[in-house]
């Protein structure tokens, strides 16, 4: 006659502590979850039987494929039974090791691996577990921990036990965190072998072919350039791969991309690359304009508080140095946060002193949908044009700023809602009425020690263009294919542009596979140099 698994249950004395067992509860349904998601092989759900049919019927199991999921938690069924052990084997084997009682600890170990080894073996067959194959495991598990419970573990000294391990594996998962965080900072920072290449053979180009510099000089002076009747988008980067990526996106999805005009600044190491790849590829009659920063001598440590920051040897060593101190947030080592080409998007209407307005793009991003109705939006007198992150509560001003210096908490809100910076219409007109980059240039200077707010472009941002900045239409600009996976699609598909900011960059290895082909798309496949490049 068969009996019921219930039966079977360990013979744990009711002496055994409620708190223990509130110490492995944690541990416990981590060690299912993690053993659900190894051995799931997604089967169809079978057909469901009361326990006394169970045993009856396990060749009718047998043939059909089974929820191994549903099986392992089925308070009734063997392989929950044998989980459940399993998990309080371990913490004794721990406790037993502590004692120094290694041929008890193994003992638990050796039937630890048969109770796995029977679970894989349910897994991967299919077929439940039946209670010949689990009563000797059960009774055996159950003998040797009632041995335990009856040499020296009392109920304190397993609590203390088992609490310092606890604390250990935090310790453990803190330094993991911390040294995650680091090299994901680093891997998003390096340049792919891909890009250096295309880099590499670009430059080529444009030191050996006399004719993409004449065609440069000739196209420097277009009058496109400062026509207001035309669209103009303004990109700071050093990357030629994104930056092409933005451009082509956008033309690709324009209504008249003839009517587009691109301002692309960059550093003096891309400036040849850049032109060398815009001027030989065609971008629908678009304009684009390359400038080299370091032909900016305006842009200097008299004028600007930021290029003063650039050549202090501290702040230098601070952001271009080696990762020394892991209490330093990692994030606040990129160098992009103290790069003058980041920081140029308050410069704009220095750069561009004939312009009206101008849609600023980082090259992090595609567009998916026509841009030009950003300019005939009413901004209602405000310099800035950007979609509010504060649906969540942490995009607040008091995240970003240090409150608890006056010269911040008696001029600002707290809870005033922060925005989007990346994709944005400016209206330059207003922009010189306001003299936004005097105030940015006056927030640098108090912020000189660092105590105002710690890094990147956002914080001054949300202190110059406080009260200047239009809210627009959430579906202008999605933010966060660079470090969200859960980011609903429908929201993406009626995004007129989605940004990938965070560490996940589309162009490296570490990007999110699920939105990766949307930056690919853009990409001119069909150059010779990238080919060569993805090739090699």
């Amino acid at each position: 006659m068969r009996r019921r698994a219930a039966d079977y249950r360990r013979p744990v004395r009711r002496r055994f502590s409620y708190w223990i067992w509130l110490l492995l509860a944690f541990s416990s349904v981590l060690a299912l979850l993690l053993f659900l998601l190894q051995h799931n092989h997604h089967h169809q759900d079978p057909h469901h039987y009361p326990l006394p049919e169970r045993n009856a019927r396990v060749e009718h199991f047998a043939k059909e494929s089974l929820n191994f999921t549903q099986e392992i938690l089925s308070v009734k069924s063997f392989s929950r039974q044998l989980a459940e052990q399993m998990i309080l084997a371990k913490a004794y084997v721990v406790i037993a090791k502590e004692h120094n009682n290694l041929h008890l600890a193994w003992q638990l170990s050796s039937k630890i691996r048969n109770c796995q080894l029977l679970l894989s073996k349910a897994a991967i067959t299919g077929e439940p577990i039946t209670l010949e194959e689990a009563e000797p495991i059960i009774k055996s598990l159950s003998l040797l921990m009632f041995k335990a419970q009856d040499i020296h573990y009392d109920i304190s000294t397993t609590i203390v036990t088992m609490k310092s391990h606890i604390q250990a594996l935090e310790e453990r998962v803190n330094a993991a965190i911390v040294q995650s965080t680091v090299f994901g900072q680093i891997a998003a920072e390096a340049v792919s072998k891909s890009l250096h290449c295309l880099n590499v053979k670009l430059m080529s180009d444009w030191l050996k072919i006399p004719s993409l510099q004449e065609l440069s000089d000739e196209r420097k002076n277009s009058p496109r350039l400062v026509d207001n009747n035309l669209y103009h988008f303004c990109i700071f980067s050093d990357n030629v791969l994104a930056t092409s990526v933005v451009v082509n996106s956008t033309v690709s999805n324009a209504d008249h991309p003839k009517q587009l005009v691109f301002h692309i600044v960059t550093n003096g190491v891309s400036y040849g690359v850049m032109l060398a790849w815009f001027l030989r590829n065609d971008f629908k009659g678009a304009t684009i304009e390359i400038q080299n920063i370091e032909e900016f001598h305006w842009l200097n440590a008299s004028y600007s508080p930021l290029v003063k920051q650039l050549l202090n040897p501290d702040s230098r060593t601070f952001y271009f140095g080696a990762y020394q101190d892991l209490n330093v947030e990692p994030k606040m080592r990129n160098a992009k946060y103290l790069s003058l080409l980041n920081h140029l998007r308050f410069y704009i209407p220095e750069i561009y002193p004939q312009l009206e307005k101008v849609v600023f793009l980082d090259d992090d991003l595609v567009v998916q949908k026509d841009l030009t109705p950003l300019f005939s939006l009413d901004l209602h007198g405000n310099v800035n044009g950007a979609v509010e992150t504060c649906l969540e509560a942490f995009h607040r001003y008091y995240k970003y700023l240090n409150f608890s210096n006056s010269v911040i908490s008696t001029r600002f809100d707290p809870q005033a809602c922060a925005w989007a910076f990346g994709m944005n219409i400016f209206d330059l007109v207003a922009w010189r009425k306001a003299n936004v980059t005097t105030k940015y240039h006056y927030w640098q200077e108090q912020n000189a020690d660092g105590t105002l707010w710690k890094l990147g472009t956002l914080p001054p941002a949300l202190l110059c263009f406080y009260g200047l900045t239009e809210p627009l239409d959430r579906r202008w600009h999605v933010l966060g294919l660079g470090y969200d996976l859960n980011i609903d699609n429908r929201l993406i598909e009626s995004a007129a542009v989605i940004h990938f900011n965070g560490n996940m960059k589309p162009w490296l290895k570490l990007a999110i596979g699920r939105y990766k082909p949307l930056w690919d798309k853009y990409i001119n496949q069909s150059h010779p140099h990238f080919q060569d490049c993805v090739t090699s």
